[in-house]
């Protein structure tokens, strides 16, 4: 058997405090009718409490009995009309689920509805000031998050949020940016183990293709050179100058060549910085880089492995909204309050996802609404909905009998003036 829902199953001790209060009354009004007719004919002012109690009663009486018709027989006598909620527990079902179908699962009713609500700014407001602790709030807010994100298009997320780098990137100018890089290197001295590195490769590279430039010279050389054996003395005179060079630059700090490198180096900070010709160049290199299409696959699987790794952070509620995912999330928060677009975007997708949720499966709500109404027990049902609404109910006996009193009390004392 189907439990019924929270909202009905919560158990209150108020609704019982107020039907001891209401039936306390009851009976302290009877109480006081029996004496006060008991004690009319010692003084006239006992009538005038007599008719107020006899009409509380009376009114205490007839609202108690319409509470109590509500949910069960008075007395437990059958009487027609009474036990409304128990008999008509199924009727009330079908009404609800009714009332959901017509009022909130249909198309067009949750398309207009939807227009009205701002899906992205509020999870935007919500990513950006992300509630604190580790509370319920906060794991149902990055599981929906998580389910937005993976909700969303990936190849029209994924190229939005690529373009949008795109267009950032080529809106860099990189010239001045690695000219003053290079520069602060060169103060710092940071450029010398790379200087050092690159002698080094020289050297390595020169040792490992001696055979190259050997044959090179072989063959660019006369045949007086090769038949006397003066290309193998020229080959060797060459690779040991060149040798002894790298040496010599790599020990000698204020080695000329090295010297007029370092110069170069500094030149080239000052042309990538203030040489409009130099900036042109470096950004038709960013470009070239930009559009070549390995370029745009590495791109490709950086957005991937991007977008599974945040789904994964945001399954996790203890991690979601912590550290840098934190950081970030929270600056997708304010993205989506700032990008119209976006925002747009995401709306048109929350809208659709509503609208096609209910045209599939809004039968399918009314009927499981309807179903478990059908299979909730009639007893528990009816005890728990009168825990829910009976504080009000059991004011309204109160109300009844208080006001009975002053009506009887009224017409005693009309009919006192009258005689």
């Amino acid at each position: 058997m189907t439990a019924p829902p929270a909202f009905v199953t919560r158990t209150a001790n108020g609704p019982r405090r107020m039907r001891i209060v209401a039936t306390g009354l009851l009976v302290l009004m009877a109480g006081v009718f029996f004496a006060a007719r008991s004690l009319e004919a010692v003084h006239p002012g006992w009538g005038f409490v007599r008719a107020f109690a006899e009409a509380a009663m009376v009114g205490g009486l007839a609202d108690w009995f319409a509470v109590t018709a509500l949910f069960r027989h008075p007395l437990g006598l059958p009487i027609p009309h009474t036990a409304i909620i128990p008999r008509n527990k199924d009727r009330i079902g079908d009404t609800l689920a009714a009332f959901l179908k017509d009022n909130f699962l249909i198309p067009g009713v949750v398309a207009r509805r939807m227009r009205r609500v701002d899906v992205a700014s509020a999870v935007g407001r919500f990513l950006a000031t992300p509630p604190e602790g580790e509370g319920r709030i906060r794991e149902t807010g990055t599981r929906l998050v998580a389910d937005v994100m993976e909700a969303l298009d990936p190849e029209r997320l994924g190229g939005m949020i690529k373009d949008a780098i795109d267009r950032r990137m080529r809106a860099v100018d990189l010239a001045p940016i690695l000219g003053q890089a290079l520069q602060a290197a060169i103060a710092k001295d940071r450029h010398i183990p790379v200087l050092e590195g690159l002698i080094r490769w020289a050297a390595r590279t020169l040792d490992a293709n001696e055979h190259l430039i050997r044959q090179m010279i072989h063959d660019r050389a006369g045949s007086i050179l090769r038949w006397t054996g003066l290309d193998e003395t020229l080959a060797d005179k060459i690779i040991d100058g060149l040798m002894r060079l790298l040496d010599d630059m790599a020990v000698d700090a204020g080695h000329p060549v090295r010297m007029r490198a370092e110069d170069g180096l500094a030149r080239l900070a000052e042309d990538l910085q203030f040489d409009p010709v130099m900036r042109r160049r470096i950004a038709e290199i960013r470009d070239e880089l930009l559009d070549n299409e390995a370029m745009r696959r590495w791109i490709d699987g950086l957005w991937e492995q991007g977008r599974a790794a945040l789904l994964r952070a945001a399954r996790d509620p203890r991690s979601a909204m912590g550290g840098k995912f934190g950081d970030a999330l929270r600056q997708l928060g304010e993205t989506l309050q700032q990008d119209p677009r976006l925002r747009v975007t995401i709306n048109r997708f929350a809208r659709r996802a509503a609208v096609g949720f209910s045209a599939r499966y809004g039968a399918s709500v009314v009927r499981l609404v309807s179903d478990t109404v059908r299979s909730w027990d009639t007893r528990t049902v009816t005890q728990r909905l009168e825990d829910a609404v009976g504080r009000d109910l059991q004011y309204i006996r109160v109300n009844g009998t208080l006001v009975g009193g002053l009506v009887g009390l009224a017409i005693h004392a009309i009919e006192v003036w009258l005689r």
